[in-house]
């Protein structure tokens, strides 16, 4: 089977048979009740929560433990006393770990993306693809940490007889924080660069995606991490941000999601702490794309179609600016209102489905409400706007992707991130100031153009201020990013790391540096 990316999404018939079979098999075993596991054991609760799908409302994913302050203090202490262990334990039997996890997630590719399906609404295309991402980035972790050799680093002596080194060593007990929209790749790529560097791990997952991360936490466990290194809780944000961020065992954070909650860690954590820990934190983004009047407008659109509409526009990355050259910009509309209504919204267990669901209640009233307020302030909805209640549609949240103009530069429409397919449209007379106008946002995060010109290209390289840029990308004009290949880190308020998830110098994040200096005898 070729390898399906987020850029090719290509498949074949083989993909659609495996993962209609997985689906089936999947749907016939939703519904039941999931404990907390906490050093190997399992755990339940008072208190129970009840996930719906968002492609269907009437379907109940599950029953899950709602984890309290008494459960993440014990999660905290077993991974804190699971730590001098997992921390001395040979790097490469954590190297074999991981390397035996992502074989696991790679087994269980088809029944892992029905479930993605079914907690957060991605298509089959794009659940099966962030399974791949996830199998590649903690193949990836590995062969960096192969290849630094544990990040040991011989220094010159300072005298003679002297020897000196620089070791990076694990922190100590992380606390990972997962997103619903990537529930199992960015889990993924956060938990096992922990784990690998010889960290240990309490996992959270999102609220909408608490199975998607009980799969992933059972995978490390078959894969040989030992209890206690690794512990899931589920259960709401609340009582376990309190817990983590003051529990003086906690050694770090790894965090993607809202700026919002991102800041408050980052904050709360600093002021309840003895002394600054480290806080590895994805906050979103507002991303532009710029279109010249050089671009090859098929691929131009092509690419901001997918980059703006893909998994409904609810990824960090996707696109929700695009600055078109005045020159053309009258024939991109017409393209982009074109190529917009050609998308397919409906049931993602559909084939041929290309956005499907919104994850909930709330994310649809966000879109009711900037489609209402862009109007209201003078803008036009050049295509969409509407929400989409026909038949089984009306027990999901199915809206359709919507491109909006003539909203000024400074209106919260073009500043917020409204994580929903809303894409706002500006033209521009000079490059210089298309670039100004794009970096003018407290994100960071990506950023792309099309232009055929190499100096566009470079002006635009020269002046951006996002961690993740691309030129003339037609499989997703800011979106995509793949492990060994784009890192994925951002700027401003996007990020807090600086070292991009996926990429060469992501693995430090969760280290820190020790000098050992021996002074031989003569």
């Amino acid at each position: 089977m070729r390898k399906v990316t987020y850029v090719s999404l290509e498949s074949d018939e083989g993909m659609h048979a495996s993962y209609e079979a997985a689906l089936s098999d999947l749907e016939s075993r939703l519904g039941h009740r999931h404990p907390l596991f906490i050093g190997g054991k399992q755990f339940s609760t008072t208190r129970e929560f009840a996930v719906r799908s968002p492609v269907d409302q009437e379907v109940i994913t599950g029953h899950f433990q709602q984890a309290g302050e008494e459960e993440a203090k014990a999660a905290v202490e077993v991974a804190r006393d699971a730590y001098p262990a997992w921390s001395r334990t040979d790097p490469a039997e954590r190297v074999a770990a991981m390397r035996a996890t992502a074989k696991v997630l790679e087994r269980e590719v088809y029944s892992l993306a029905a479930l993605i399906t079914m907690e957060a609404g991605k298509t089959r295309a794009e659940a099966i693809a962030e399974v791949g991402e996830a199998v590649d980035m903690i193949r990836y972790h590995c062969a960096l940490y192969e290849q630094a050799d544990g990040f040991v680093v011989p220094m010159r002596p300072e005298t003679r007889g002297a020897t000196n080194r620089s070791v990076m060593r694990p922190h100590g007990v992380w606390a990972v924080i997962s997103p619903f929209n990537f529930p199992i790749d960015l889990a993924a790529g956060m938990a096992s660069a922990a784990l690998l560097t010889g960290n240990t791990v309490i996992l959270k997952p999102a609220s909408k995606t608490p199975l998607t991360g009980i799969r992933l936490y059972e995978a490390f466990i078959e894969a040989g991490v030992p209890a206690g290194a690794v512990n899931l809780l589920t259960g709401p944000g609340h009582p376990f941000g309190e817990v983590v961020t003051a529990h003086p065992a906690v050694d770090g954070i790894a965090f993607t999601g809202s700026r919002e909650v991102g800041m408050w860690l980052m904050r709360t954590f600093l002021a309840r702490q003895a002394y600054p820990k480290p806080v590895v934190a994805e906050m979103g983004s507002k991303n532009p794309c710029i279109i010249t009047g050089t671009a090859d407008l098929e691929k131009a659109v092509e690419g901001v179609v997918r980059a703006a509409f893909g998994y409904s526009g609810q990824k960090c990355s996707a696109t929700s600016r695009v600055y078109v050259e005045h020159e053309v910009a009258e024939e991109c509309a017409r393209m982009l209102i074109r190529r917009a209504g050609e998308c397919v919204v409906g049931d993602p267990r559909e084939r041929g489905v290309f956005m499907g669901p919104l994850i909930s209640a709330r994310a649809k009233q966000t879109f009711e409400e900037s489609v209402a307020r862009c109007r209201q302030d003078g803008g036009q909805v050049l295509a969409g706007g509407k929400t989409l209640e026909e038949g089984a549609l009306a027990r999901g949240f199915y809206v359709q992707p919507t491109v909006v103009a003539g909203l000024p530069e400074d209106h919260p429409l073009m500043k917020h991130e409204l994580f929903v397919p809303f894409l706002c449209m500006q033209s521009f007379r000079a490059l210089d100031e298309a670039v100004t106008r794009a970096n003018k946002t407290e994100y960071g995060l990506t950023a792309g153009i099309f232009a055929e010109d190499p100096d566009e290209v470079s002006t635009f390289f020269e002046g951006t201020r996002f961690g993740v840029c691309y030129a003339n990308r037609q499989g997703g004009a800011t979106t995509g990013a793949w492990p060994g290949v784009q890192p994925f880190g951002g700027w401003k308020a996007s990020g807090s790391a600086g070292k991009g998830v996926g990429g060469p110098y992501y693995l430090l994040s969760y280290l820190r540096e020790q000098a050992q200096s021996i002074q031989h005898s003569p």
